[in-house]
């Protein structure tokens, strides 16, 4: 990145880092699982919210943190968003927030980086990494606003994260796939 495009520098242990907050108008995150062993079922998250703690001048140096509200939780169909609400998975009552923040980040070239971190949802935490893609270059919206955006994916097993409800088919399999894709879509607007 060039020194013309830093914005809202502070210095924090001899590093240039920039704030930026999460646009939860213009930001999601969703997840894809397979539903009776012949199609996937996606659902998505709304309301996010979050800071990257971008270093200017290396964003392997950053750090994120997001937030997302578990009752936000929506899908094609209003008896499957109440289930998914329900103790059987995210248990909202109990366990109102998932959350993310990162540990490391890793250049893999392009536009691409490795963003490990630590996920918790339903009160289990566990490491995963996720795969993010098209970081932008920072630009000013109509507003004055300067974003950016990003894409990023990884994959976990629902069961890693106390997501046990099941039930079997008659002709074998179960009613829910194990595996989970999480994508997220995410505009920051500097701070």
């Amino acid at each position: 990145m060039s020194s013309t495009s830093k914005i809202a520098n502070s210095s924090i242990a001899g590093e240039d880092f920039s704030t930026w907050n999460i646009d939860p108008a213009h930001s999601a995150a969703e997840f894809k699982v397979r539903h009776m062993m012949i199609s996937n079922v996606k659902g998505k998250f709304s309301g996010l919210s979050g800071v990257l703690k971008l270093d200017e001048t290396d964003y392997a140096h950053s750090t994120v943190n997001v937030s997302i509200p578990a009752a936000s939780v929506r899908t094609v169909d209003k008896k499957l968003d109440a289930h998914l609400k329900a103790e059987d998975f995210f248990d909202v009552e109990t366990f109102p927030t998932l959350t993310f923040g990162s540990t490391t980040i890793r250049y893999m070239g392009g536009q691409d980086y490795a963003v490990a971190g630590d996920l918790t949802i339903r009160g289990v935490t566990k490491p995963v990494t996720l795969a993010v893609t098209d970081v932008s270059e920072p630009s000013k919206d109509p507003w004055g606003n300067v974003r950016i955006g990003l894409s990023g994916s990884t994959k976990i097993n629902r069961k890693d994260f106390g997501f046990i409800w099941n039930a079997p088919l008659e002709l074998g399999g179960v009613r829910v796939g194990d595996e989970v894709t999480i994508t997220l879509d995410v505009q920051f607007i500097n701070a």
